[in-house]
């Protein structure tokens, strides 16, 4: 008999964008390894079958999409292919993110800009368009979408990314208030902070990746807001700080 302390997913289905490499591939391992089967998206094939293997390796099972997360009208048939297969999504993880241009705003070409927008924010409103119904069909719906603290900053060079981010959070902030009352989907958003990535790499090359988190350790925590007895929505989680956070709201 399978321990549901030890596998609080079992039997529940996760749907992870990005999920080839970095905090997506750490988050669709800790989500199998709690017994969800995953539905993994990246660009890469051979990069999704690496992962299926460890998926694998927990005991749970996969399903692969090579999927651009730009491809709009795929999120769509993907949305109309689980309903057919499965008839209902668990969990969504809104994992893929690109840093854009660290470039002065006046400076950036417009398709530099547009860009990164698609990803970081047209495709999270793409996947809830076309996941809500399913999540509403669950009796415990999760949806986190991977945030960071650029947000809440206006840092120069940073405008791309921040602007995009900074989107994403009133969008998932203002799906959760449509449903705070009317589904148990619960929706949230986590703010992982410095964490051992590509992207991190990028944007700080001289810095010790060794000297930040690995990133299983912010898939822990995001594990944690997909599971049933997780019932806060409308919330930010805090990686750096292992605080839950509520928006602030203008006088």
């Amino acid at each position: 008999m399978t321990d549901p302390q030890a596998r609080p997913l079992e039997g529940r289905l996760a749907l992870v964008t990005g999920a080839t490499r970095g905090i997506g591939r750490a988050t669709a391992l800790a989500l199998a390894a709690a017994g969800a089967h995953v539905v993994a998206t990246g660009r890469t094939q051979g990069a999704l079958e690496e992962l299926d293997d460890a998926i694998v390796a927990t005991g749970s099972t996969a399903t692969l999409v090579p999927l651009d997360i730009l491809d709009f009208a795929g999120i769509d048939r993907l949305g109309g292919a689980l309903y057919e297969r499965f008839g209902k999504l668990d969990i969504l993880v809104g994992n893929a993110g690109v840093l854009g241009p660290m470039t002065p705003l006046a400076q950036i070409d417009p398709k530099d800009f547009e860009g990164p927008l698609n990803v970081n924010l047209t495709a999270n409103w793409r996947l809830i368009r076309s996941m809500d119904p399913l999540l509403r069909q669950s009796d415990a719906g999760r949806a986190v979408f991977v945030s960071s603290g650029a947000a809440h900053k206006a840092r120069a060079f940073w405008g791309v990314y921040a602007v995009t981010k900074a989107g994403l959070e009133v969008l998932a902030r203002t799906w959760a208030a449509e449903t705070a009352n009317v589904s148990a989907l619960k929706v949230n958003l986590i703010n992982p902070g410095p964490i051992r990535t590509r992207m991190r790499a990028r944007a700080f090359p001289s810095e010790d990746p060794n000297t930040l988190p690995a990133p299983e350790e912010v898939a822990q925590a995001i594990l944690a807001l997909c599971l049933p007895s997780f019932t806060e929505t409308g919330k930010l989680y805090d990686f750096p700080t292992r605080a839950l956070k509520e928006f602030p709201v203008p006088a």
